[in-house]
């Protein structure tokens, strides 16, 4: 049993301090347990319900009063938009990139699926191409001798770390895609690959690294990255970045940017505490946000209590087997519970795949690949997937546990209604049991021990008649009686 229970522990309390990049089980918050991680928060379930769905207004979803032609990007940068057919900016776009071009540091706040990393990546693009015209030398990856430094990549001038591989891998796609034709190249440095690789990447000197903390932290440990000559710096889903679970690498790669770079803190919440954090990195950092009622409000939320793990599972296969439910997402909170319960949903005739920290890019990438294009119904996940991750026509988001906190709550169900459109949520509740007005038995606590009330046992040695203070007493009754009767 106990090895079961071990197993089964991808939950928080058997695990360490996380490192960014091996589980989708993340930490934040004040309250930890021993080993340094969160204990859950309560949330009223009174928070999970929002029936009265307001109706998103007919409004398209980019600002057609403006172009991205009117930023000024350079021509590489403008013809690769207009290659992808991007005329007019998002709302965070047409308030961040301005604000970004300038030099100064931006702290953005907006929705999920509203276009954040194209917010931080056009205008490092461009202030890149720009350095680059005017003084070559800025990325000259090669050292002051000539000769390279394999597997050393000397002059990488932009660092952008995510707090999953998945959002990690789509931001490099997206630099693919928008970096076309400039002579900029990236390196991806994520878990869950053959290091070899990045080995590979690093030695063409790569201008832009994207990472998470972890894999990025051990490519510092064994010099194979350099960040000296970083000029832009970018935290992307900030606030889980910067929290308690990630703090501590966070600042230890900081340690080692220069003090004159541009930072960027993108994400969809940012608590008061996570503010104070990131303006430790910050520097005159100005906030634009475009964010409103933390993405709830046009979202259909609701509760399914249940009585059992029994009947929790057999209320979710008929929810699942409804027509309007198309294409779900259901949040899970160990890696062993949401694989057995994808194993599970495939036994029931529900088409269903897993995605958690156990599972190796490769199948991840397949996973997700296969969700996207609709070739499965049901995708169930561990919050390694609740952050950045663009999957679009997600028709309901279904917790089947409780998230840890409020602000994961919130970004699970962000997976659904997104681009402007509405969408439901389903969180799994346990049925509200009366109150027992006497207590068992069981319950009495002898001192800090929950037992029933038996007397405590006396030690044989304190005992009147046992051992050495029997035969000690009756020396001294004996002897007492022979004076007396002398």
């Amino acid at each position: 049993m106990q090895k079961k229970q071990q197993f089964k522990g991808g939950s928080n309390q058997n695990r360490g301090p996380r490192n960014g990049n091996r589980s989708g089980v993340y930490n934040r918050g004040n309250s930890r347990n021993k080993t340094g991680n969160r204990r859950k928060a309560y949330i009223d379930p009174s928070k999970f319900i929002n029936k009265n769905v307001v109706q998103l207004e007919e409004k398209p979803q980019f600002d057609e009063s403006v172009k991205f032609a009117e930023f000024g990007f350079n021509e590489a940068i403008q013809a690769n938009l207009d290659r992808a057919g991007f005329t007019h900016p998002s709302e965070i776009q047409k308030k961040a990139i301005p604000v970004a071009m300038t030099g100064r540091d931006v702290i953005g706040l907006a929705n999920t699926g509203t276009g954040k990393t194209i917010a931080f990546l056009m205008p490092i693009l461009h202030q890149m191409m720009e350095q680059k015209t005017n003084n070559p030398a800025v990325l000259d990856l090669t050292s002051e001798s000539g000769k390279s430094h394999a597997p050393r990549a000397k002059k990488s001038s932009a660092l952008i770390l995510a707090p999953t591989r998945e959002l990690a891998q789509q931001i490099h796609e997206e630099f693919k895609k928008f970096g076309q034709k400039t002579g900029l190249y990236s390196a991806l440095l994520v878990g869950g690959v053959n290091i070899q690789g990045q080995f590979r990447d690093l030695r063409r000197n790569p201008q832009i690294i994207i990472g998470t903390p972890g894999r990025v932290k051990d490519h510092l440990n064994r010099g194979s990255v350099n960040l000296n000559t970083v000029k832009f710096f970018v935290l992307d889903e900030a606030d889980r970045m910067l929290d308690m679970g990630f703090v501590n690498d966070i600042r230890q790669i900081a340690s080692d940017l220069p003090k004159e770079r541009q930072t960027f803190c993108f994400s969809a919440t940012f608590s008061a505490e996570v503010q104070k954090i990131a303006e430790e990195l910050m520097n005159d950092a100005e906030m634009v946000s475009t964010s409103v009622n933390q993405t709830a409000d046009h979202i259909y939320q609701d509760v399914v209590e249940f009585s059992g793990s029994a009947d929790r599972k057999n209320q979710l296969i008929s929810l699942l087997n409804k027509d309007e439910f198309e294409k779900v997402i259901i949040f899970g909170e160990t890696k062993f519970g949401v694989q057995r319960l994808s194993d599970e949903l495939e036994k029931s005739g529900i088409s269903s795949r897993a995605i958690h920290g156990d599972k190796n890019q490769g199948q991840r990438n397949r996973v997700i690949r296969q969700f996207k294009n609709d070739e499965v119904d049901v995708l169930v996940a561990t919050d390694v997937a609740a952050r950045g991750l663009d999957i679009p026509n997600v028709s309901h988001v279904i917790n089947y546990d409780i998230p840890q906190a409020y602000d994961d709550y919130i970004h699970r169900i962000g997976r659904t209604g997104r681009a402007g459109k509405s969408g439901t949520a389903y969180t799994f509740v346990p049925e509200t049991k009366p109150q027992q007005s006497a207590k068992r038995p069981s319950d009495v606590r002898v001192g800090n021990n929950p037992r029933r009330p038996f007397k405590k046992s006396v030690p044989r040695m304190q005992g009147e008649n046992s051992g050495k203070n029997y035969r000690a007493n009756y020396n001294g009754k004996r002897s007492k009686r022979e004076t007396s009767e002398g």
